[in-house]
């Protein structure tokens, strides 16, 4: 009798474990996946020349993938199931396949190859080459270089205006910012701003940038229409993000230096408000609603949740050791965060504010790219 119970038990047990496994997968899984549809994370990994695919399903490691040395700038295509990437100490650009999770093709750029940006439509990437004081377009479908600029000296970063236009490259060593017309690549003009420029975001209606220096407490405001410097804003702490609100209204300026968020209001080109957080707030990720942005303060080890239009700031979710990179899927459910320190990625539930798990990487992790396929 005494045998039969205990199987009984165990039985219940059982089936009460698979129900609560069931349970918390379903809360796991986003909103927005269908089935047939996979949601995964792919994070650069510096230290070993290789991307970790993470499933953020299932919460694992799906592989781990060798792209060469220096992997950096790592983006999900817009339209295509593959990730792009380039190896900074190799000299090309990189295409990983998502389906397979296997690299499909390696395009010689240039040396130092710094950073990529797709055209609003997919069809065509742009490369900033540091090495050779230039950028290189890149078709995406026939995976050939269509066309090369110079730019100015050690090219950094590169957008594209929203209507696919105009190309702006920031170049660090000599203070300037590099406009060229997007199809051909032909110069529209050389715009003079604040030291060592870094980081651009372009307003909505194309008509102003804002481009961060990488060595002041500083951000200059550029007018695209008459390619003429607007004005250096001066701020209180070294900008280490850039964050555009999609209405065009405000920048969210994370600053480790004032130990808090700067927020720049688009229109006046002043300094419109400041929020203290904490130790070393240094990237952020804004929610797909632009209600709540999230900043990861890489010396605290958390994760802050900031409601942007009252000006409230959360609780803050544990992140691992040192989070700084970091992204939320398109459905908003899920942030992830890149745990430099030690060599994981934080997955939070944003409907709860909650650390749900830390996955392994590979080694000194950096760059981030979310994409469902």
């Amino acid at each position: 009798m005494k045998i039969r119970l205990n199987y009984r038990v165990v039985v219940l047990i059982v089936i009460l474990s698979a129900i609560a496994f069931r349970q918390a997968a379903l809360e796991i899984r986003p909103s927005i996946l269908r089935p047939g549809l996979h949601l995964f994370a792919y994070v650069g990994n510096t230290g070993d020349g290789t991307v970790s695919a993470i499933d953020l399903v299932k919460l694992a490691a799906a592989a781990t993938i060798p792209v060469g040395p220096g992997p950096i700038g790592v983006r999900a295509h817009p339209s295509r199931k593959e990730i792009w990437g380039l190896s900074s100490s190799g000299g090309y650009a990189w295409i990983l396949d998502a389906a397979t999770n296997q690299v499909v093709a390696r395009i010689p750029v240039g040396p130092s190859p710094s950073a990529l940006e797709f055209s609003p439509d997919g069809s065509t990437v742009y490369v900033t080459v540091s090495g050779s004081n230039s950028v290189v377009a890149i078709n995406c479908a026939t995976r050939r270089v269509i066309a090369r600029a110079r730019t100015g000296r050690r090219p950094w970063n590169a957008r594209v205006s929203p209507d696919g236009k105009l190309l702006i490259v920031s170049n660090r060593d000599d203070a300037t910012v590099s406009l060229l017309n997007a199809l051909t690549l032909e110069s529209r003009g050389t715009v003079g701003v604040a030291p060592d420029p870094e980081q651009i975001a372009i307003l909505p209606d194309g008509s102003k940038a804002f481009v961060t220096s990488g060595s002041r407490d500083e951000i200059s405001a550029v007018d695209l229409q008459r390619a003429v410097l607007l004005a250096n804003l001066a701020l209180d702490g070294k900008p280490d993000a850039l964050l555009l609100k999609p209405d065009g209204g405000e920048l969210y300026i994370p600053s480790a230096d004032a130990h808090g968020l700067l927020i720049v209001n688009t229109q006046t080109n002043e300094v419109a408000d400041f929020m203290l957080l904490g130790m070393s707030p240094m990237a952020a990720a804004l929610a797909p609603d632009a209600r709540i942005l999230y900043v990861s303060d890489s010396a605290a080890g958390h994760v802050v949740p900031i409601a942007v239009d009252q000006r409230r700031v959360g609780r803050p979710i544990s992140a691992g050791q040192s989070p700084r990179a970091c992204q939320i899927t398109p459905g908003g459910d899920v942030l992830v965060a890149v745990d430099s320190a030690s060599d994981e990625i934080a997955v939070v539930r944003t409907q709860t504010s909650s650390l749900i798990t830390l996955v392994p990487t590979g080694s000194r992790p950096r760059d981030l790219a979310i994409k469902v396929f």
